[in-house]
């Protein structure tokens, strides 16, 4: 019987299969963490929220006068249902806002809300349209005075990390209308964008765990971490108000 004669056949390579290609392997972290996308925790009547929104890049600052008027009223619209805005600040990318919920599901609601209106209120202001936020925004519950006050610390003199000026009123902010202050501010002409505190933590019981606030305090690290600190700017000695030089760099920045 013949031996039959196997010939091996030659197949051809797939085209771009291996080798280097332009966007593969993993893809670099961006430079800020992101909040994880899993079921957000509980919520108590009687704490506070620290919550966060951030911008995503392109847009115009938000403490510009193009957009900051309507921010602030999109902010004063959105204590309703149980929710209620009482501290906030706008920085260029950002806004730090201190509310409290009646219910979890008014937090839930409230905080979806302000991040619908504030969003279409930039988009209005900048003349454009798409996406505002980067991603879903961040919140922390303040279950304690100290980390009440030190949110207040946080929020109200945000201004004093990204603008990088002297300690005082932030006019992006409802700093003007915080009564919390160890020498009360001018008062403002403008509507008062927030409500009064309900909670025994945000009304009275931050103010037990260091009193009123100097303008020369500053933070240092982010409420939302693990560690949460304030110092007091040497230079400063808790004085005074911004520069003249530096007022209209408050604004727009």
């Amino acid at each position: 019987m013949a031996t039959r004669r196997v010939h091996q056949l030659g197949l051809p390579l797939p085209v771009g299969w291996g080798g280097r290609r332009v966007g593969a392997g993993r893809k670099r972290k961006a430079a800020r963490s992101t909040p994880p996308h899993r079921l957000r925790a509980g919520h108590e009547a009687r704490h506070p929220v620290h919550a966060t929104l951030r911008a995503a890049a392109g847009l115009p600052s938000l403490r510009s006068q193009a957009v900051w008027p309507a921010i602030s009223d999109a902010i004063r619209r959105s204590s309703r249902g149980g929710f209620r805005v009482v501290h906030f600040s706008v920085q260029s990318d950002h806004i730090h806002l201190i509310a409290e919920a009646d219910s979890q599901a008014a937090r839930r609601r409230g905080l979806w809300g302000l991040a619908v209106r504030t969003a279409r209120a930039i988009n209005r202001g900048a003349g454009r349209r798409g996406r505002v936020w980067s991603d879903r925004y961040h919140a922390r519950a303040l279950e304690t005075p100290h980390e009440v006050r030190r949110a207040l610390t946080y929020v109200l003199l945000n201004f004093c990390k990204h603008v990088r000026a002297s300690p005082g009123i932030d006019p992006r902010s409802s700093a003007p209308w915080f009564d919390g202050w160890a020498r009360a501010p001018r008062q403002s002409n403008h509507p008062c964008p927030v409500v009064r505190p309900q909670t025994w933590l945000a009304a009275i019981g931050w103010r037990r765990a260091g009193g009123s606030i100097e303008f020369g305090e500053a933070p240092i690290a982010s409420v939302a971490g693990a560690d949460h600190r304030s110092i007091k700017f040497a230079a400063a000695g808790g004085r005074g108000r911004p520069r003249q030089s530096l007022r209209a760099n408050l604004i727009e920045r």
